[in-house]
């Protein structure tokens, strides 16, 4: 008799660009073709003919009844984090002891908290990946193949069989997976990812009146200036002393690249770019491997 894998459905609540392109990523994975596993999921704002198009995309079975969206094996929240956050206390009464709940928010550290509180079974999740574009019909199954997906347990759920069934499922769509505690995590991506954000965004701004006559390389490093607010809305509320922290300390040294360029101090100047073309040669040989 063959064995029942741990994970046999899975729900997505919210199927935007990143709950889609995982969907997708994890539906067509070796591993999940042969466990047969089963993919519903719903989202409040589709249309019937969202509805028609998310299942050709992939989704098994699209379902407003909770009492079949909470007894799944595996919940993957995906919709905005402050949403996710709030959806923790039906999942606490409708769900199963057993079921594991995951998100895909672009922070962890509340969310984690919260299902502490509620003493779920939990592992935050974030997708390293992303596009401007937004909505299911800019995801892909491609999206996230190669990219590393962030792990954040606290509880020791990673090692037990559905969480080492997830690292495999993710593995299996072509994922690296990075384990770290949650605040941990929040650190780690107010510098590398809010930061970035909020600096395109300001350039965006700040050049505004003169975009009409920039070239590729502008393009290039205010490509992030075409995100929406109403993802970043929530990623700022729930990360806000972190991210003002990074700004505060980047807000320094923007000052004394200042200084050094009024002054003509060629020589440091000369070490910033060597020590930043050296750390992009690390970063592109990271992103081949």
């Amino acid at each position: 008799m063959t064995e029942q894998p741990p994970i046999r459905n899975i729900s997505f609540i919210g199927l935007g660009l990143i709950g889609m392109s995982l969907l997708r990523a994890i539906k067509f994975s070796p591993l999940a073709r042969k466990s047969n596993i089963l993919f519903q999921g719903f989202d409040p704002n589709f249309s019937e003919t969202d509805r028609t198009t998310v299942e050709a995309l992939g989704l098994d079975r699209f379902t407003a009844e909770k009492s079949l969206l909470y007894s799944a094996d595996l919940i993957i929240l995906s919709a905005p984090v402050e949403i996710n956050i709030a959806l923790l206390e039906e999942i606490k009464q409708l769900a199963p002891p057993s079921t594991l709940v995951s998100d895909v928010s672009s922070t962890k550290s509340l969310i984690a908290r919260k299902a502490r509180e509620l003493e779920l079974n939990f592992i935050g999740m974030h997708p390293m990946a992303g596009k401007e574009q937004q909505g299911y019909r800019e995801s892909h199954e491609t999206l996230l193949h190669g990219r590393r997906v962030i792990l954040c347990d606290d509880k020791g759920v990673l090692e037990e069989p559905k969480g080492r069934f997830l690292i495999e499922l993710l593995e299996s769509a072509g994922c690296t997976t990075l384990s770290m505690n949650a605040e941990e995590h929040d650190l780690v991506v107010a510098k590398t990812s809010h930061l970035p954000q909020l600096l395109s965004t300001l350039l965006m701004n700040h050049c505004g009146d003169s975009i009409s006559k920039t070239g590729p390389g502008f393009a290039t490093l205010a490509r992030l200036a075409g995100s929406p607010w109403q993802i970043w809305r929530d990623i700022i509320a729930t990360n806000s002393e972190n991210i003002a922290a990074e700004l505060d300390r980047f807000a320094v040294e923007l000052t004394a690249l200042s200084q050094e360029v009024r002054s003509h101090n060629l020589e440091q100047l000369e070490s910033r770019f060597d020590e930043a073309n050296r750390l992009y040669q690390t970063l592109k040989e990271m992103n081949r491997s």
